[in-house]
């Protein structure tokens, strides 16, 4: 199954025999949760999913936003409504960070057919699609997590494949150099990682590029047949992202989920700065 869905092909879907689950997944960095706005108004039967706890572990040595214990991501997939035999769609605000880190779990968990509303929010409204701000009581689902359904990298994968095929980092391109940093403890990136900010994954109105257009950024990344492909960002969120964009330019790719957080908190495991992979 393709891992987007247009705003229109949803409307149809919500309106044929078999609607899809609708997970509400806003969250930014550094901001506040977005149950807020999803009160506000989210899409017609849409469940808020919060990203820091429903999708992600506490924050540790493994990262800011770990893996979380497959038990409890399976509990709040079924409070959602989740079952493995109903379609799921995640969205977010537009750029698609928080919904891909959604789908990401989904696909890695064993769902099926978990799908990302390209767009987001912003294209449904754009295309005419009503919002709601009734909170909506899904029945429970009935989905089990069967982890392994996408690769995963540890840090020692990370730097092989950096070392061997094509690491991706998904962050600003201000951050890979070492400019400036944030959130994290040193500034940087992982040596011998490619810069590959997920803003270029993207057109302004905050869609997926066509296939075509990512594949071509990503061969112009060194990215080709048979080339192992991983991927990292700050904390495994916006890197999701990328391995969506990935996926639909037809390359299987990696997720390193501890990513920056976790690398940079071992003072043992090098640096590199500036703008060559180094």
């Amino acid at each position: 199954m393709h891992p987007i869905i247009t705003a229109s092909e949803l409307a149809r879907e919500l309106a044929g025999e078999r609607p899809p689950v609708l997970l509400d997944v806003r969250w930014e960095l550094g901001g506040p949760p977005g149950r807020e706005a999803y009160a506000k108004g989210h899409l017609p039967g849409a469940v808020y999913v919060d990203l820091e706890t429903d999708l992600a572990g506490p924050a540790g040595p493994g990262g800011r936003h770990p893996l979380p214990d497959p038990a409890a991501f399976g509990a709040a997939m079924r409070r959602a409504g989740v079952s493995a035999g109903r379609p799921v769609v995640t969205y977010d605000n537009a750029r698609g960070w928080g919904a891909a880190r959604a789908w990401w779990l989904l696909r890695w968990a064993g769902h099926p057919t978990a799908r990302v509303l390209d767009g987001g929010l912003r294209a449904w409204t754009e295309e005419g699609g009503a919002l709601e701000t009734a909170e909506p009581a899904p029945p429970e689902g009935t989905f089990e997590p069967r982890p392994g359904g996408l690769p995963l990298l540890t840090a020692g994968r990370a730097a092989a494949i950096a070392r061997e095929g094509v690491l991706l980092d998904a962050r600003a391109a201000e951050r890979y150099r070492g400019e400036v940093e944030p959130v994290d403890p040193v500034a940087g990136h992982i040596p011998g990682a490619v810069s590959a900010p997920t803003a270029a994954n993207l057109t302004a109105e905050g869609r997926l590029r066509p296939a075509r257009e990512l594949a071509e950024r990503f061969a112009a990344a060194g990215v080709r047949d048979e080339t192992p492909v991983g991927v990292y960002c700050g904390s495994g969120v916006s890197a999701a992202q990328q391995v969506l964009a990935l996926e639909v330019a037809g390359v299987e790719a990696a997720l390193y989920v501890g990513s920056w957080s976790e690398w940079s908190a071992d003072p043992d495991r090098p640096v590199a700065t500036g703008a060559d992979p180094g």
